[in-house]
């Protein structure tokens, strides 16, 4: 995966994201546990694009760049 693919998958969680939360406008609840998915799949992405870029700035392969676990992810401090 290079960093437009992640970048379009991205896009696409965006996109899901906001729909779920605008589908909870008209009184529906949204779906919580597909909410925390696309949440957390975010996350991931973003950090993996961050890793690529890093790598690839320092000289590095980007392609040796891998997801980390959500539980890794959702434990950073912002």
């Amino acid at each position: 995966m290079n960093d437009q693919d992640i970048l379009t998958h991205i896009q696409a969680l965006v996109e899901e994201e906001h729909s779920l939360r605008e589908g909870s406008g008209g009184g529906q609840a949204p779906d919580q546990a597909r909410l925390k998915y696309v949440e957390e799949s975010l996350d991931q992405c973003w950090d993996l694009l961050r890793q690529r870029r890093a790598k690839k700035d320092s000289g590095e392969n980007p392609n040796d760049a891998e997801a980390r676990p959500v539980s890794e992810v959702e434990g950073y401090r912002q």
